[in-house]
């Protein structure tokens, strides 16, 4: 099931708050290659690379899809290029930037990915993160939940995706132990106000859904939606509704020796 970006861009403005927010936090340099890991259509990409016009960037994200207009985008110094994180990193490339705006808690294994990504930053290189918190974010709970439950298990083939999102301290040590200052690490939460449930419903359906629902055929997705938008009116009884959507933050810089 490929991703659908009018589906995800229906919630565009609550996402490109953190974006701000991550992009404040970057220096300008007078020169820097820089890249975007999961970039999704680019548009944030090339407000970035508005905002720092000497720097060079680079988009990538795994979604034909996604990226269908980001060639609309393209500039001198503005490049996409299908791609998955850890395949961009096999390269041996290396960048005075490393930016990701949500999309990293897709990758498995952070304990051993951000060491990688770490490693190609180079010296006086800005490295900067934005992660939904899954792990305490209550729709990823109650996906999570649901898909342990028959007969959903059996339908999925007993497969599930707890997220991969490290915790906060966890984030500090592995930065810290690869030579990063200047450390600016935060959890802050980014609130949806959902007049009805259908809402919460399509702002997850954007994205931790698609996984779950192309493992399953017609009929099956059909029960699992209807079941998921029980679990979510179950759970939040009061409209309208505030879902606290948590966010993790990481910035920093790589020592210069």
């Amino acid at each position: 099931m490929p991703w659908n970006p009018e589906v995800y861009n229906q919630f565009k403005n609550i996402r490109f708050k953190p974006f701000f927010d991550l992009q404040a936090l970057i220096q300008p340099e007078q020169t820097m290659k820089a890249i975007d890991l999961g970039c999704g259509t680019g548009e944030q990409t090339a407000l970035l690379s508005e905002k720092f016009p000497d720097a060079e960037f680079l988009g990538i994200d795994s979604s034909a899809e996604m990226l269908a207009q980001s060639k609309e985008l393209e500039t001198e110094k503005l490049h996409f290029k299908q791609s998955t994180t850890e395949a961009i990193l096999a390269t041996g490339d290396s960048w005075d930037l490393i930016f990701s705006n949500a999309a990293l808690q897709w990758s498995d294994n952070h304990q051993e990915l951000f060491p990688k990504i770490l490693s190609r930053l180079n010296p006086n290189g800005q490295f900067a993160v934005q992660m939904p918190y899954q792990p305490e974010n209550i729709l990823n709970q109650l996906l999570n939940s649901l898909a342990n439950e028959e007969p959903f298990r059996s339908q999925l083939g007993g497969w599930n995706r707890p997220s991969q999102v490290l915790t906060l301290d966890a984030y500090a040590q592995i930065l810290f132990d690869h030579g990063i200052e200047e450390l600016q690490i935060s959890q802050r939460v980014y609130p949806i106000i959902a007049d009805d449930h259908d809402t919460l419903f399509n702002f997850i359906s954007g994205s931790a859904l698609i996984p779950y629902l192309e493992k399953l055929d017609t009929e099956q997705q059909e029960a699992f939606t209807t079941a998921f938008k029980s679990r979510i009116a179950e759970n939040f009884t009061q409209l309208p509704a505030i879902y606290a959507f948590k966010r993790i933050l990481l910035y920093g810089r790589k020592k210069t020796s």
